[in-house]
């Protein structure tokens, strides 16, 4: 609070108290629906940051000198958001799969039933995790490569605190069996409209900020991210245009019919895998990893061409998930051509991302595991963009859908890919921005990687083996052309690999604790590092400014 002026404690107080009162509406509106408890959220939510204003209401202007150096405070609440719902995901995602091998473990409760709990655990790791992991860095990376401080103190923090908003009132409705059942769209229109007006403010904020750059060059990082946040916002609200039974009740009704309900959902899904979970994650990789390896990127014109290659390409594979289904064949056709022509970009920046590495493998190996995590991640993005153009093809796809196989393919992205660069872009994040000189212990993030490593690889190998299990045993006829195997004779042979999943998952929660600790111990113990340049560039400097 301190770096924020009068005028902005001023209109953050107005914004909040606006906000107190559709709380207030809320609750009043909805006293016998869903909807009133989430205006209650909203007015305790917002009546608490507006009590944290008052206690600064009266404090000293700040010092014009902040402009000399980046605005780094809305970053620093970014991370340590992205870990608290890392371990809130995590912890919710292993109760799901343990649910799946003993199912008593839903102690016969509505509220903790599978199906409420498994909504609230992929909203709680894509969007709490993935979601603040993404502000939280696209912050960072733009204001470095921008050489330009934020465009203003005020939008970040509507931005971080807005964002959660949305993921509070997502999962407190999902465990009250408030859902639209659309696969990682479940939240109703009244989240999905305050989620609108926050993404609008982030875009507008991005924006600014790189209008302001010092340096000439838009680095190709800031293209990921920003393809990430104009997607997703094309995409959310295409997807979740619905009309509300009434403004006193959390149901709403789709626009959308039938068909072109599953055609439009499943455009939005696998897009926001394209761009929430891998544009996004890639602008991450392409900042992080030069910076850990210490050597530029291996080849700046074939990231342009895998960005151009990625944002064509998924655009038009959404509708590999209807195969055989209701959708007509030629639009079948065509997700499953442009998934196996989407192998080539992503490989270009998997690619792109592990030359990086070549004169750089003893860094790998004497690093403190940070760079392990970036590698390991390049790896997996490229194994899991293989298997998803392979799964596309309809051949493959007969036997893998509807099948373990798939949940297998989603984790070896989300746990190999998007948690690994996350973790390895926060262990080169912290220290830097609370200038320290390393993080607390080299030996827990040692342990942190084992952890996740084995628990990746435990979870996937497990949901392979089970998904192609099952879907041999659900096409396999006898003589006189009748099913072998009925589904609970699937299921039980399934038994043993829900139980190796619920472990993996256990062992990645368990890093996630490991470096939820070490970073914090960073923040409190780690030894500060002397004085560092590390300050946006005023114009006054430019002519002086060293060549990059």
């Amino acid at each position: 609070m301190g770096q924020l002026t009068s005028g902005e404690r001023g209109s953050a107080a107005a914004i909040l108290i606006t906000l107190m009162v559709v709380g207030v509406a809320m609750a009043a509106a909805g006293r016998f629906d869903p909807i009133g408890i989430h205006g209650a959220i909203v007015l305790v939510y917002c009546g608490t940051l507006f009590c944290y204003i008052l206690t600064s209401a009266f404090s000293e202007e700040p010092d014009a000198s902040r402009f000399s150096s980046y605005y780094d405070d809305p970053i620093k609440v970014g991370v340590a958001l992205t870990l608290a719902w890392a371990v809130f995901g995590m912890f919710i995602g292993v109760w799901a799969a343990a649910q799946l091998a003993w199912p008593s473990l839903n102690f016969d409760t509505a509220w903790s039933s599978f199906g409420r709990i498994r909504p609230a655990h992929t909203t709680g790791v894509i969007f709490g995790f993935g979601g603040n992991a993404l502000i939280a860095t696209s912050f960072h990376v733009v204001q470095r490569t921008s050489r330009a401080r934020l465009a203003d103190q005020l939008s970040p923090w509507f931005v971080i605190f807005g964002f959660n908003l949305f993921c509070l009132i997502a999962v407190s409705g999902y465990f009250m069996g408030v859902t639209q059942s659309k696969e990682y769209a479940e939240a109703e229109w009244y989240a999905d409209l305050w989620l609108v007006i926050v993404w609008i403010a982030y875009f507008v904020l991005f924006v600014r900020t790189l209008a302001r750059r010092k340096e000439p060059h838009i680095y190709v990082a800031n293209w990921y991210y920003l393809a990430f946040i104009i997607v997703v916002a094309i995409l959310h609200i295409v997807n979740n245009l619905a009309v509300p039974v009434s403004f006193g009740h959390a149901k709403s009704y789709t626009v959308w019919p039938g068909v072109q309900d599953a055609m439009v959902q499943w455009w939005y899904g696998h897009n926001a895998v394209a761009f929430f979970l891998t544009a996004g994650f890639l602008g991450m990789l392409y900042y992080y990893l030069p910076i850990r390896a210490e050597r530029p990127i291996f080849s700046y014109r074939l990231s342009i061409l895998s960005f151009w290659g990625i944002t064509f390409f998924y655009m038009w594979a959404g509708s590999h998930h209807l195969l055989y289904t209701a959708m007509p064949l030629w639009v079948q056709n065509l997700g499953m051509t442009f998934s196996v022509m989407l192998l080539v970009p992503s490989w270009a920046s998997a690619g792109n991302a592990l030359l990086t590495l070549n004169g750089a493998w003893h860094r790998v190996r004497d690093d403190d595991a940070t760079l392990r995590f970036i590698m390991m991640a390049a790896f997996f993005y490229g194994l899991s963009t293989f298997e998803g153009s392979f799964m596309a093809i309809r051949p493959v796809n007969s036997l893998s859908h509807y099948t373990d196989w798939t949940v297998g393919h989603v984790h070896a992205g989300a746990l190999g890919w998007v948690a690994m660069i996350t973790f390895g872009a926060f262990y080169t994040l912290v220290p830097s921005i609370w200038k320290r000189e390393r993080m607390y212990s080299a030996a827990l993030v040692e342990v942190h990687f084992w952890l996740a490593l084995a628990g990746t690889l435990i979870y996937v190998f497990a949901m392979w083996n089970s998904g192609i299990i099952q879907g041999l045993m659900w096409r396999t006829y006898s003589a006189d052309n009748t099913l072998v195997y009925s589904f609970v004779d699937s299921l039980l042979a399934m038994y043993p690999y829900y139980i190796a999943r619920a472990f993996g998952g256990l062992l990645f929660l368990l890093g996630a604790i490991v470096a939820s600790f070490n970073i914090w111990m960073t923040v409190r113990t780690a030894p500060a590092v002397g004085a560092v340049h590390d300050a946006p560039l005023t114009s006054g400097l430019l002519e002086n400014a060293p060549a990059e």
